[in-house]
């Protein structure tokens, strides 16, 4: 009977019907799963939402406390002046935007038998740069808890926030590190070196966060301290746990005592007078072990499912009435001109991007289709011009990294035996830039007959500002060692030519050594860069004790130290690069100085070509297959010529 009816009868009944059973059935499924669904795509958003924020706060926090560790390492080995040590706390703070104010508060008797405090301040302020004498004033920094419990702990801590009144005289936080010396066989307590932080920055970042109407960010400390919140009356005045005990919630309690165990969680609670359910997502910011949280009230995250299933079900049924009615008129109107379509589609997929499209002069869907079909075929016919253009642009950026990289290997000596005539000593090498062209380079070459000049340097950054820098360094290196009779010079000179327009603000780390090869005297100096190893005859590989000295073109006039190392026959010096010991597994381990460590002394007894082969193997099985993030350089000098004593 149906078979004599019209097209647009047919589609008018089946739609109906089959639109409408498939209607109840999806309304019925939506209504039982959406929420659970809702709840668990909120649970992951806001876990990402915690974590981003998190991590933008930590991206902070991190490269803070390596300014106040530097600086409490280079005072431990380096006993400078007060002016000295004003003169490096101006250059920190100026260098380092992230840092409000940064001291070096000393013990009383750190400069003689005065008893009169030193703590030098530099803080930032709306004229500029301000210095300070904290022991000049009652400011009494002693008795502070930025200094009293890194000091009683012996650690670097983060301070619980604060107002400095006669400091930095803003609302703040303090990384402090003690640092010690030695005298008379004692270590001692010297002082505590100190970087702080507005807390302003922090307001800003939690209060951007937008969780539906009302949803905001809570930021507390390590304590359970309230730093950042929506109503201004409860930042420093109110804990979490005295906000659980004016509401008597115990599941508000146990929730801030998971905060201050460093833990992480989502959890479900009444958060305010009304009890008005919520949720609360929280995690642990690693630098400073405060608490990050986000609230959101669970009537707003259904409200929008509720509005949608109404609307979605008058527009259903509103539909099927139109559709109904509006399919018998386009019916005939959609098929002809889609035939057509179809036709020049066939034609476009078998390459003939010119095929004609049929002209439709309606501006419903069809004749938008028509329309896009055209604009198609030109897009597509523009594409390809442009992927062609682009192509050939990206083989010739490839091409000319691919000869920069020839080019700073061709400088870099590849070629061993390096000196087949000399048999007093061995020296063998091997680098492998993170990308095309990096900043790791070594270099060895005789001063004069008897004395062999070696250095192993990492240029901060990768890539080719890297490769042009450590081309200048090199460079400055050979020249300079010929002219300097000791490494300290050397790298002292080194040093004031890179830092003089050094805009860039980049720096390299340097280890220099000369050696005698007829006595196997090896004098050396150390610029920032990581400790060697010497491996002795027993095969037992150990860490040089070398003074850490400063990283080149950071600081000009920076006087460097010449250590001496004998090397006996048969012993070896190792060198390397941290792209060596910060190679990195998918599980984001670390090759470590422990592994570097066991792997010489396992392969001790190895000539240096297959001691370094053999230890690029390892590395990389060590790596399975993550990316290279860093410079690989390696370096060892075997010393085979003197006496066997």
């Amino acid at each position: 009977m149906l078979n004599n009816r019209s097209l647009a009868f047919k589609l008018i009944l089946f739609f109906t019907l089959s639109s409408g059973l498939i209607l109840l059935f999806v309304l019925a499924y939506d209504f039982r799963y959406s929420r659970k669904m809702i709840e668990n795509d909120l649970e992951e958003s806001a876990r990402h939402l915690v974590s981003s924020t998190v991590n933008r706060v930590d991206a902070v926090l991190a490269p803070v406390q390596k300014v106040p560790e530097t600086i409490a390492c280079f005072l431990e080995n380096n006993a400078g002046s007060k002016k000295d040590v004003i003169s490096l706390l101006r250059v920190v703070v100026e260098r380092n935007p992230d840092i409000h104010g940064a001291a070096v508060a000393f013990e009383p008797d750190a400069f003689g038998k005065s008893k009169r405090p030193f703590a030098p301040y530099f803080c930032r302020t709306q004229k500029g740069l301000e210095f300070s004498d904290l022991g000049d004033r009652s400011y009494d920094y002693f008795s502070k808890d930025w200094y009293q419990i890194p000091k009683e702990l012996g650690r670097p801590q983060w301070s619980e926030p604060y107002f400095d009144v006669g400091g930095g005289n803003i609302l703040m936080s303090t990384y402090s590190v003690p640092f010690y010396r030695i005298k008379g066989g004692r270590r001692y307590l010297a002082g505590v070196v100190t970087a702080d932080i507005s807390l302003e920055w922090l307001r800003k970042i939690v209060s951007s966060i937008k969780v539906f109407k009302t949803g905001y960010g809570v930021l507390s400390s390590r304590n359970g301290t309230i730093i950042t919140h929506p109503s201004k009356e409860m930042i420093m005045n109110e804990t979490i746990f005295s906000y659980a005990e004016e509401r008597g919630d115990k599941k508000i309690r146990e929730t801030a005592l998971s905060m201050i165990r460093g833990e992480s969680g989502l959890v479900p609670l009444a958060t305010t007078a009304s009890g008005r359910e919520s949720w609360i997502c929280y995690a642990p910011i690693p630098s400073s072990g405060w608490t990050l949280s986000v609230i959101f009230p669970r009537d707003e995250l259904y409200s929008d499912i509720n509005r949608l299933k109404t609307t979605a079900g008058l527009l259903a049924a509103g539909g099927i009435l139109l559709l109904s009615f509006v399919i018998v008129l386009i019916s005939r109107s959609i098929s002809r001109p889609l035939r057509a379509m179809a036709k020049a589609t066939e034609e476009m997929a078998r390459g003939n991007l010119d095929a004609p499209v049929p002209v439709v002069r309606s501006r419903d869907e069809v004749g938008v289709l028509a329309e896009s079909f055209s604009r198609m075929g030109e897009s597509l016919k523009k594409y390809i011009r442009d992927l062609t253009e682009t192509t050939a642009a990206k083989e010739r950026i490839e091409s000319e990294l691919s000869i920069a990289h020839d080019i700073q290997m061709s400088i870099i000596p590849k070629t061993f035996p390096a000196f087949p005539g000399r048999t007093e000593f061995d020296i063998y090498a091997f680098i492998e830039p993170a990308r095309e062209v990096g900043g790791d380079f070594y270099d060895f070459f005789f001063i004069d007959n008897t004395h062999l000049c070696f250095v192993i340097a990492d240029v901060s950054g990768k890539g080719v500002p890297s490769a042009l820098f450590m081309a200048e360094a090199m460079t400055l290196i050979k020249v300079i060692a010929r002219e300097s009779a000791s490494p300290d010079q050397i790298l002292y000179k080194v040093n004031n030519e890179l830092c003089t327009d050094n805009s860039t603000g980049m720096f390299v780390t340097i280890f220099l050594g000369i050696l005698d090869t007829t006595t196997g005297e090896v004098l050396y100096s150390n610029g920032g860069h990581n400790p060697p190893l010497t491996i002795g005859r027993d095969g037992k590989a150990e860490f040089l004790k070398v003074s850490p000295g400063l990283v080149a073109g950071a600081w000009e006039d920076f006087q460097y130290v010449t250590g001496r190392l004998l090397l006996k026959k048969s012993e070896t010096l190792f060198m390397y690069t941290d792209g060596v010991t910060e190679a990195m597994n998918p599980a984001d381990e670390l090759f470590s100085e422990e592994r570097l460590l066991h792997n010489l002394t396992a392969l001790s007894d190895k000539p240096l070509a297959e001691m370094l082969g053999r230890l690029t193997e390892e590395i990389i099985f060590f790596a399975q297959g993550a990316p290279q993030s860093d410079d690989i350089t390696m370096m060892a000098l075997k010393f085979t010529g003197g006496s066997d004593n």
